[in-house]
């Protein structure tokens, strides 16, 4: 065995790490009903295994990356694997409701250690603009996974039920769990914060204090409330309001999910990362704003899933260069410092679903669009400082030669 893992391997191993966790906390969301009469209970109840499930995503980060930053990568990794093993175990032959949820929170605390320690590795391995190809894909993966995972268990619910997908996930927890074992150690002995645990997790603290940080973190929370806002309420836009069948809702689904990860791949294109965030929160705030107008006036469907394209497209394009920018600016706590993005962001996420139930869920799928986007670019431009002049040049530079690009073609 060498004593280091080629690039190809540490790309596959830490994309499926990432989508790990998403596919834990949806990938059943299609056997709920199923699942209600199984355990012969209320569909409340049954939803509540997905509110652990994100509860333990955003617990289980702030646990595992202080742990990686103390003990290394490979070790907590390999238990987070077993943990999220027997924990899919457990629930498969969970004996009521009550246990199922408890064993849920169980779960997204072992998903939780793959997204945290993927995006400690990437910056453990690599720095600058290869640091931010390699978060490319792992943001493009992270911004797909939560839309994607749904559709695939839709795929399988009808064939093999809600217990077909937890064997599913557990057949996928072992071969991570393989590729772990192969995989090694990114984080030497003597980088590793050799101290005691009140100093361990004492070090998020200091991550805390870092204003650019916070503000790049806080950049991205408002960013995935645009992502969880459109995943909450687009079953029923879709469905409800326009009519569409389930199956033309899974499509819709799949050509959204493609858009974000079209806008993560093109965002290695700029040549400065906070150019890419930048144009991305502008781009939100803009389409934001008309898709609010658009849902508010009854617009047709063709016109609503056309913003929603350039709405995701342009979240897309934020998602890896704010990830870098974070992660660059705590390199020496990286573990501390993705466990914080991660836990933030998941908790931005599950504040804002259930707001967009309340009244019309038109009007208030919009004004949080338009209030996410806003804020994004907001904590953007604090974070930006006294470099705001310098980005603004070379953001106005790109469009620049873009459309004189454009203009000689045509």
């Amino acid at each position: 065995m060498s004593d280091k893992n080629s690039k190809l391997f540490l790309l596959i191993l830490l994309g499926m790490l990432t989508a790990f966790g998403p596919f834990v906390t949806d990938m059943y969301l299609p056997s709920l009903p199923s699942m209600g009469e199984y355990f012969g209970t209320t569909s409340s109840m049954v939803q509540l295994g997905l509110t652990t499930s994100m509860i333990g995503l955003a617990i289980g980060q702030v646990f595992f990356g202080p742990l990686s930053d103390r003990y290394g990568r490979r070790l907590p990794l390999l238990a987070a694997m077993w943990l999220f093993l027997a924990s899919t175990l457990l629930c498969l032959y969970a004996q009521d409701i009550h246990q199922f949820v408890a064993f849920r929170l169980l779960q997204g605390i072992a998903g939780a250690g793959g997204i945290v320690i993927s995006r400690s590795v990437a910056t453990d391995k690599f720095s600058g603009r290869e640091l931010a190809k390699m978060l490319a894909v792992i943001g493009a993966i992270n911004g797909i996974a939560p839309v994607a995972a749904p559709i695939v268990g839709g795929v399988f619910t009808d064939l093999i039920g809600w217990q077909g997908i937890f064997w599913i996930l557990f057949g996928l927890g072992v071969v991570l769990l393989a590729a772990c074992f192969h995989f090694q150690e990114s984080l030497p002995r003597e980088h590793r914060l050799a101290s005691r645990w009140s100093d361990t997790f004492r070090s998020f603290s200091v991550v805390l204090r870092d204003r650019q940080y916070v503000c790049y973190v806080l950049q991205m929370a408002f960013a995935q409330g645009v992502l969880f806002a459109n995943i909450a309420s687009s079953p029923f836009i879709v469905q409800q309001h326009y009519g569409f069948s389930a199956f033309a809702f899974s499509l819709c689904f799949g050509v959204n999910a493609l858009m974000i990860g079209v806008g993560a791949a093109l965002s290695v294109k700029f040549h400065r990362q906070e150019s890419s965030t930048l144009a991305g929160c502008c781009g939100m705030v803009v389409i934001a704003v008309s898709q609010c107008l658009a849902l508010m006036l009854g617009c047709s469907f063709w016109v609503y899933e056309g913003l929603m394209l350039f709405l995701l497209f342009f979240m897309g394009l934020t998602f890896t260069s704010t990830t870098a920018l974070a992660m660059d600016c705590q390199r020496e706590n990286a573990g501390t410092a993705s466990a914080l993005l991660g836990a933030i962001c998941f908790a931005a996420g599950g504040v804002v679903s259930p707001l967009v139930g309340l009244g019309n869920i038109l009007s208030s799928t919009g004004i949080i669009f338009v209030v996410c986007a806003f804020c994004s670019l907001f904590c953007m431009l604090i974070a930006l400082g006294r470099r705001r002049t310098r980005v603004y040049f070379a953001f106005s530079t790109f469009f620049q030669n873009s459309l004189r690009f454009h203009t000689n073609r045509t």
